[in-house]
């Protein structure tokens, strides 16, 4: 019997990574990344796609590196949206329980996310909904606590996270992918991805936000009592730093990319005021998040603090300069339940984390999408699969 494997394809404006990993013959042990693959992003802008056949070589030259890598031929995959096409709504779904007798039952659950849904329809022109995540339930208006099935009432309401993206970028992503001769499983918003795997059951029930500086863009999630409650993505990234160096010391982009990263380039441009610049750029992001917080009423209150990740959380005085606007705690991010010889960093988060969902679902013994297990319950979609998220 073939050994079974997972594939998880990240495309972002700068970089494709694709990851195929594989279970433990011991479930207790950390799934193996069999290959990875990478490739320069052609054809993207801020993680749209403006060049589908570009694109789609691309993909199917960080494919055709993963596959080498694994020995494996890969048929489907999980696929990563992201972008600052992301975007959060909040609704609330409500129905009569006249119809299950008055008592709460599973298929009541499934019919308020989707009421929620229609009654945010106006929010919705051009945009797909990628995942409902219920925030809270309620029977004849009181908060419930635990399961809902089962409790008796009238009127069963639910509050919920709508997570969207374009529809043109949903659509154009797929058709990139299945051009490239793999079909996509499913799709997942890049931040939920990588939360998977770089945080903790812990942190997500204390509370923390994961934020991860990208090239073009700074994208955060943000977890409450073990739930995402918010999702954000912000147009402005690590390369924005280059340009601003570039353009202050009036050097060339490719040795202001290089002096941000540290390397000794021989310039004679003083070190004390690019590093003034860099953290002038990074207050600008933080104070970015900060503002969302404070519009989400989380300011300040989220005990396991920030997270992050992606290529601009290694550059000096990040994670101070995080620590510092938002009145947190603050951590470099690492990627979890990986084998000590995996040679991983945090950047793959998105990719790895696509597959730890696919193995989950898969795990379920249900078939169940991903959409659908949250319209059971986050918090239960979580119980179930405690052993497979770090």
């Amino acid at each position: 019997m073939a050994r079974k494997f997972y594939t998880g394809i990240d495309i972002g404006t700068y970089h494709v990574k694709v990851v195929i990993a594989a279970p433990a013959e011991n479930p207790e042990n950390p799934m193996q990344i069999l290959g990875t693959g990478t490739a320069i992003s052609k054809g993207m802008r801020h993680g749209y796609i403006i060049d589908r056949a570009e694109a789609t070589r691309s993909i199917r030259e960080a494919l055709a590196r993963a596959q080498s890598a694994a020995h494996v031929a890969v048929r489907e995959a999980r696929l990563a949206i992201g972008g600052v096409g992301i975007d959060e709504i909040k609704s609330t779904g409500e129905i009569s329980l006249a119809a299950s007798g008055g008592i709460v039952q599973d298929r009541d659950l499934e019919k308020a996310l989707r009421d929620s849904q229609m009654r945010a329809s106006a929010k919705l022109t051009n945009r797909t909904v990628i995942h409902t995540i219920p925030l809270e339930y309620r029977v004849d208006g009181a908060k419930v606590f635990g399961k809902p099935v089962g409790l008796m009432g009238t009127k069963f309401s639910a509050d919920t996270l709508l997570i969207t993206t374009l529809t043109q970028h949903h659509d154009d992503l797929i058709d990139a992918v299945e051009a490239a001769g793999v079909e996509v499983e499913g799709v997942m918003a890049a931040p939920l991805a990588a939360s998977f795997v770089t945080l903790s059951k812990a942190q997500k029930m204390a509370g923390v936000v994961l934020a991860n500086i990208g090239s073009e863009t700074l994208s955060i999630i943000v977890f409450d009592d073990d739930t995402p409650v918010s999702i954000k993505v912000f147009p402005i990234g690590a390369a924005d730093i280059t340009n601003t160096i570039a353009l202050s010391f009036q050097i060339p982009l490719p040795e202001a990319e290089q002096m941000k990263r540290g390397a000794v380039t021989g310039s004679d441009v003083p070190v004390k005021k690019m590093h003034a610049i860099i953290a002038g750029r990074l207050k600008d992001m933080f104070t970015l998040v900060n503002g969302h917080l404070k519009s989400i009423g989380r300011s300040r209150l989220l005990p396991a603090g920030v997270v992050l990740t992606g290529g601009g959380s290694g550059l000096i005085s990040a994670s101070d300069i995080a620590k510092t606007i938002l009145k947190l705690p603050s951590q470099i991010g690492q990627v979890g339940h990986l084998a000590r010889t995996a040679s991983v960093d945090a950047t793959w988060a998105v990719a790895y984390g696509l597959c730890r969902w696919a193995y989950a679902e898969d795990s379920s013994n249900r078939g169940h999408t991903l959409g659908e297990v949250i319209s059971r319950g986050w918090n239960s979609f979580i119980q179930n699969f405690r052993s497979l998220l770090p």
